[in-house]
């Protein structure tokens, strides 16, 4: 797979994410300029510029109308997409460390990071999706005091804003009624005292993905929160993203930051992106690439490309050549034998 190499950023990449139909992606960085590219060839399609500091975490809705972002400037900040007019701004008296519009592009998640004297809090507001130039509310209609969990590292919402999923500092995830906030279950998915780094949904939000600084990806029912796969690395995970049907792939991405190794050889710092079987947790393939981690994957909807942002400062873009959809495991071929039927 011959790389695209989207080269706008001035620093590291913190978030990448496809538009719903794929042909955009967006991406933020520690720098303060989110940026949108098209996904074919690499062509940047424009900037969003306002932010002063800089960018963690960046979402676009279901209609690609509306981008989100939210960083160290303790704004979360509302777009439109088309043109780069800024819609709301919405002020904090801690940075923005993830945003998440719902499955209906309805309502529009924030996390702020915890401080001293500050504690996480989950806000949600109430988007009019009807018109760029509608009304948005300076009011969240809920927020959520996290105070006696550890801090809030990623969130999100599950199929039909039923609930809203959180991952926490001390590796454990969350779950909340997504209408009247109040905690239902917490599971300790990864080992105590390591961050939860990423949360990525499946197609229809009913399970999801988590990576963490454990060194290990888990997949997650989004009802019973019981961990349904674990995929085990060699180094600790930034990002895990799943990839559509009928492929059957988790992709992980990860690596040892500078200061935690003697060399600055990508083989050391394990600077790579890698492939597993979402059924048999076997590992299959490695892209290579980054000069830096990975700090975060994404895949496309229609499942034909993916793109991971590095530490180094590029978005990199991967289209999927013909054998990648072809590969299967034998005892996958010999089910197919067995029982005429496609896929796993």
């Amino acid at each position: 797979m011959r790389p695209i190499l989207l080269s706008g950023h001035e620093r590291a990449l913190t978030q990448v994410k496809f538009s719903k139909e794929g042909d955009l992606i967006f991406s933020v960085a520690k720098d303060h300029v989110p940026c949108a590219w098209y996904s074919a060839n690499g062509e940047r399609f424009g900037a969003y510029k306002g932010h002063i500091g800089a960018l963690w975490t960046v979402d676009v809705d279901p209609t690609t109308t509306f981008l989100a972002t939210g960083g160290a400037d303790n704004t979360l900040r509302l777009w439109e997409v088309k043109t780069g007019r800024e819609l709301k701004q919405w002020e904090y008296l801690t940075s923005i460390r993830r945003c998440e519009f719902s499955e209906d592009g309805k309502r529009l998640l924030g996390v702020t990071e915890k401080r001293t004297g500050q504690l996480s809090n989950i806000v949600v507001y109430d988007i009019d999706n009807s018109s760029p130039d509608a009304p948005q509310p300076s009011e969240p209609s809920l927020r959520i005091v996290v105070d006696e969990l550890p801090r809030v590292t990623v969130a999100g919402f599950s199929y039909l804003s039923k609930y809203i999923i959180t991952g926490h500092e001390n590796g454990s995830v969350a779950q909340w009624d997504a209408k009247t906030g109040e905690l239902l279950n917490e599971v300790y998915s990864h080992e105590d005292g390591m961050a939860v780094t990423d949360l990525q949904w499946s197609a229809d939000r009913t399970y999801f993905l988590t990576a963490s600084k454990d060194k290990t990806a888990k997949l997650h029912d989004t009802n019973t929160m019981e961990v349904l796969k674990t995929y085990v690395a060699d180094t600790p995970l930034n990002s895990a993203a799943i990839t559509p049907e009928p492929t059957n792939y988790v992709i992980l991405g990860g690596g040892q930051a500078a200061m935690d190794v003697t060399t600055t050889s990508a083989r050391q710092g394990k600077f790579e992106a890698r492939f597993y079987h979402k059924v048999f947790e076997e590992e299959v393939g490695r892209v290579r690439g980054h000069f830096g981690p990975l700090n975060y994957v994404a895949v496309s909807p229609d499942g034909k490309c993916y793109c991971s942002g590095g530490e180094d400062g590029y978005v990199r873009v991967h289209h999927f050549d013909p054998p990648y959809f072809d590969f299967k495991f034998e005892v996958e071929r010999e089910r197919e034998a067995r029982t005429g039927a496609v896929g796993y």
